[in-house]
């Protein structure tokens, strides 16, 4: 492999295992674009995506990436779906044969396939640089910052450590880890002030040291924007998972003034999800991260605002304006609200979890953690789909995954999808009607007390690392007294609000509610927090965009 762009030239890369091939597409590249790029050249796809991740540390940007389809170990759309988490701004292209054309046109809907190039590209000025052209203008035009890497410097078993790590992971913010007993780790900590420093310490880009910070200095710090751009919207979404980010897209899209608030990170709990396989469009996977992303990215080009780290605290009627309140006293106003807060995962109930919990005890952590989980044991609490997910991920690195399970089998719980990859994972086993009845450790976890259901039979085991998923609660507290909830907190909309086919007492329209509306005309609900909603990432999507459609009709008669 030739030797990595410097972070001052914009990079062009290609790899293809021919080494003449290999040579001669860099010749072309670099007889066209040499002056103005550095054209970096690999001849494997593992070490194209080494390249790639020493130019994601280094602050390179990459413009295009040229992979050819047929590689051993690793074929060019393998490895273009591992490129675009490293660098997804980049543009793709894949160099195949007449004979391959039909996968490369597969290639479209995994990879978001920029262009595909036939062998033989000769004469290039006709058909390689034409297409370059294109593709180079289209990056330019696009969002394409360099990557500016912010160090953490943090404990292995320290929770805020991990959690930092999580934010930053979930919202796509480059960053580099170095625990506090290597000797850069060290390094950065006397150059901030001293190796007595709360942990974890974050130098954000512009050289600022952060010690121990909360969420929204470290968003305002790592260029997230956390202050909304006016103080009154067409449309506020609250909440940045599947069903926020789709009514985003859709609000935004359409011309409504929209602005997205989310408390921590974009994505929700299918953000955290290693790869989500029945999603429509994606026959091979996506994983959360990068849907997400591209979500995210789409409704920012459609002019919505999206401010992270804002948590809302309270939601007010004002005449004809909603207004909505963050936790900071501030609010922003709009002439229509969509709850999309979705569920957080429910805590596991068990002697000594909570202390535990960031120091081997995790809820939903299992794409920041799963590197350090090499080659361990590893136990997982749950039986549904993320859970499932959860275990296949980490099943690739880990030692053992060991699945415990409630119930008396997973399919009472799990997509038979993911049973089935659980079943054909030699290394993933699985205990039925089994629970955790308390964790041990100091400092982090080590032991894990584990009860039998049927017989009652318990037994101690070591454990560093237990992921828990056992379900959600909905994130409406905040909505007590305002929005009407069931029992259980989720919120009721349309038809769950009528006795009798009669709307609420307190309704003041003439007109029913609308499907997805609550009890407060113009303030609707999409996703996991909507009362019998089907808890799937296609129908919270769905959702998103079906409340921006009745919010439209809700404008309207307004």
């Amino acid at each position: 492999m030739e030797q990595a762009a410097s972070p001052a030239r914009t990079v062009i890369l290609t790899v293809d295992d021919d080494p003449g091939v290999s040579r001669a597409v860099a010749r072309d590249l670099r007889r066209r674009y040499g002056e103005s790029y550095r054209i970096v050249r690999a001849e494997s796809g593992a070490s194209a995506l080494a390249a790639l991740r020493e130019l994601k540390l280094r602050g390179a940007p990459v413009a295009v990436i040229v992979a050819d389809y047929r590689m051993p170990e690793m074929d060019g759309i393998e490895f273009l779906e591992q490129a675009l988490d490293i660098h997804p701004g980049a543009r793709r292209v894949l160099l195949t044969a007449y004979a391959d054309t039909g996968a490369a046109i597969d290639a479209i809907n995994v990879v978001d396939l920029d262009h595909y190039l036939l062998k033989p590209w000769e004469p290039p000025e006709e058909k390689l640089y034409p297409v370059l052209d294109d593709l180079l203008s289209a990056w330019r035009a696009s969002d394409h910052r360099p990557v500016t890497v912010t160090k953490v410097v943090g404990h292995r078993w320290s929770a805020r450590s991990s959690a930092v790590r999580e934010f930053l992971a979930r919202n796509q913010v480059p960053y580099r880890w170095y625990s506090s007993e290597d000797p850069e780790g060290r390094r950065l900590l006397c150059a901030a002030g001293g190796e007595g420093l709360r942990l974890p310490l974050v130098i954000a880009p512009d050289g600022t040291a952060l010690v121990e910070p909360q969420d929204r200095e470290l968003a305002a710090r790592v260029g997230l924007a956390t202050t909304p751009g006016t103080d009154f919207y067409d449309l506020v979404v609250i909440g940045g998972g599947p069903a926020g980010l789709g009514a985003a897209v859709y609000g935004a899209s359409e011309g409504l003034r929209t602005v997205l608030v989310e408390r921590s990170a974009t994505g929700g709990q299918a953000g955290q999800s290693s790869r989500i396989e029945n999603y429509l469009g994606f026959p091979d996977g996506v994983s959360g991260a990068q849907l997400t992303d591209r979500a995210r990215r789409q409704a920012s080009r459609f002019g919505a605002e999206i401010l992270t780290a804002r948590e809302v605290t309270g939601l007010e009627i004002n005449g004809a304006s909603r207004v909505v309140r963050f936790s900071d006293g501030s609010a922003v106003a709009a002439h229509a609200v969509i709850l999309a807060t979705g569920v957080s995962y429910r805590q596991l109930d068990a002697p000594h979890v909570p202390e535990l919990t960031g120091c081997g005890v995790f809820y939903g952590s299992a794409l920041t953690e799963a590197a350090a989980c090499q080659d361990q044991d590893v136990y997982i609490v749950g039986g549904a789909n993320s859970a499932g997910q959860a275990a296949i991920y980490l099943a690739r690195s880990a030692k053992s995954v060991t699945l415990l399970v409630r119930g008396p089998s997973l399919s009472e719980s799990m997509s038979h999808y993911l049973v089935q990859q659980v079943d054909e994972t030699p290394t993933i086993s699985v205990r039925t009607n089994t629970v955790v009845d308390a964790a041990q450790g100091s400092g982090h976890l080590e032991q894990i007390t584990v009860r039998e259901t049927a017989t009652g039979h318990t037994e101690l085991l070591d454990a560093q690392w237990m992921f828990v998923f056992i379900g959600a609660a909905p994130l409406t507290d905040w909505l007590e007294g305002t929005v009407l909830r069931d029992p259980r907190g989720f919120i009721l909309t349309g038809p769950d609000l009528t006795t009798d086919g009669r709307p609420p007492a307190d309704w003041e329209l003439d007109r029913p509610p609308y499907h997805l509306e609550t009890n407060v005309p113009g303030v609707f609900v999409a996703g996991d927090a909507r009362a019998k909603s089907a808890k799937r990432v296609a129908s919270a999507v769905g959702e998103g965009a079906m409340a921006v459609m009745l919010v439209h009709r809700y404008l309207e008669q307004s």
